[in-house]
């Protein structure tokens, strides 16, 4: 086995990539501390090609140096836009047709593997805190609120690591056709 030099990956360059179809998933930063944490995010954005990142409240915002450290120059590649309250950013998604989830632990969440995207719809995940999670005012205007099963002794996953789980998710079960009856 060989690992692939870099020019055998067949990655698209910015404008390609700017004009190729989406994952209809927004991601939500609710509220997020770290700049490296919201770097991550977007560099998980570009790989699994999302629509945008919505940035709320307190969430840092490009350019920043400790963005692109771990960005490494997605935040040029991936749409994104600032909301100043999240409540605005679910509001405007919810009129643009999103399906609005968070991913937070919570009493009556969906167990991420047990929840079938319908691969027609457009999906709005919001991503909280790293302390306090999703704000309650967004967990009261969310359709669904979905929960990655942990089995250590932490309380959850780091933010960056949460975004890339949901997003493999959702892009195995719509574009892939995991979990999808029969498959």
């Amino acid at each position: 086995m060989r690992k692939l030099k870099l020019d055998e990956l067949n990655r698209p360059d910015l404008a390609t990539y700017r004009q190729q179809e989406k994952l209809p998933v927004v991601i939500v930063l609710d509220n997020v501390r770290s700049l490296h944490n919201v770097g991550s995010v977007f560099r998980t954005a570009d790989g699994f090609a999302v629509e945008k990142v919505i940035l709320c409240g307190i969430t840092g915002q490009p350019p920043h140096r400790e963005i692109e450290k771990t960005a490494l120059g997605a935040t040029a590649s991936v749409s994104w836009e600032y909301q100043q309250h999240t409540a605005d950013a679910i509001a405007g998604l919810r009129q643009a047709g999103y399906t609005i989830a968070a991913l937070e632990q919570a009493a009556g969440s969906t167990m991420l593997h047990g929840f079938i995207p319908d691969p027609r719809k457009k999906f709005a995940l919001i991503l909280g805190n790293e302390v306090d999670g999703v704000s309650d005012a967004a967990m009261a205007l969310i359709d669904h609120c979905l929960e990655i099963p942990q089995f250590g002794t932490k309380h959850s996953f780091n933010v960056v690591i949460s975004a890339g789980i949901v997003l493999w998710d959702f892009y195995a079960k719509m574009r892939l056709g995991y979990g999808a009856q029969g498959a």
